[in-house]
């Protein structure tokens, strides 16, 4: 088969060295969520709040907001029904990332990229790569590697904090899944906000009747969230989605739980392991390896709509 256009070649690499920035900056995730003393709920509430903030000054800059104002009907309801499964997502996230380690929350909630691998080629009905098979199966090896070194602690907390862990990652793979296929003919900004938004009115409720952090430290930990991690962020990883296939995409974010695992030892005092650490260098590799591999096929020619964005 002929090598792509150099053009497209340089598309698919950018869209990958976004998504892989993207990954890293999350891995940092656990550290504000650490800072903040509240309610998972009220932290991805405020979460959400903060992002709706920039991306409606984006939208504004960029003009997209007439976009956002006449979208049928039923994308609103399609899009209302992704930010439901985004605030359940991050809301199971970080109930794990709060009642057990960093690396074990992270790892258990990245199996969600291999369970879009798997799904992927099924749902979106794009041919099977078989050539990810190696990185993938390499990937799941650092991640039992990570997990495993003092082995999860029979404590009923670390135990629930696992549990809904593990629970994050079907989440994270319908959200994959779906952005996939709805991000066509919708500016990023307008996906976002939309979705977004959803998920904020979800939550109110809980946000009203639970306390709300009383620092100035907590404050900005829930702005850096909302603001860098969620929105210009999401952009990012959005943005690099249009260009690559959704199963690659989802093997490269393994820079997240790698970068976790760095920031929480650097930053939270929970030690690295030789077992750990040969599991973070296989997860580094097999997105590497990923970050590699020449498209089987021309990337999906996604609409310039307007900037990236993600879920």
């Amino acid at each position: 088969m002929p090598d792509q256009p150099d053009t497209a070649r340089i598309s698919t690499r950018s869209g990958l060295v976004r998504i892989a920035a993207a990954a890293t900056v999350w891995g940092s995730i656990p550290l504000f969520v650490r800072w903040v003393d509240a309610s998972p709920l009220v932290i991805v509430f405020w979460r959400l709040v903060f992002e709706c903030g920039a991306l409606a000054v984006v939208m504004a800059l960029r003009g997209t907001s007439r976009e956002f104002l006449t979208l049928p009907a039923r994308t609103r309801a399609v899009l209302a029904g992704m930010g439901a499964l985004l605030a359940l997502n991050w809301v199971l996230f970080f109930i794990g990332l709060k009642l057990t380690d960093v690396a074990v929350a992270v790892l258990l909630a990245y199996t969600g990229p291999i369970l879009v691998a798997v799904l992927g080629p099924l749902i979106l009905r794009e041919p099977r790569d078989r050539r990810l098979a190696a990185p993938l199966a390499l990937a799941a090896l650092g991640t039992a590697l990570v997990v495993s070194p003092g082995g999860l602690s029979l404590d009923a907390r670390h135990i629930a904090g696992a549990a809904a862990a593990l629970a994050s990652a079907f989440t994270y793979a319908a959200l994959v899944l779906n952005a996939k296929r709805l991000i066509r003919g919708i500016s990023t900004d307008v996906y976002m906000l939309a979705e977004s938004l959803a998920a904020a009115l979800l939550l109110l409720p809980a946000a009203l009747l639970l306390p709300s952090p009383d620092s100035a430290r907590e404050w900005v930990g829930l702005a850096t969230l909302g603001i860098v991690h969620t929105a210009l962020t999401g952009m990012l990883f959005l943005s690099g989605l249009r260009a690559v296939r959704a199963d690659h995409a989802a093997a490269l974010t393994y820079a997240e739980p790698a970068a976790a695992v760095l920031f929480a030892a650097a930053f939270l005092g929970e030690p690295i392991t030789v077992t750990s650490a040969a599991g973070g260098v296989a997860i580094v590799c097999a997105g590497v390896a990923v970050a590699r591999l020449r498209p089987v096929a021309a990337p999906e020619q996604m609409p310039a709509a307007g900037p990236p964005s993600t879920a």
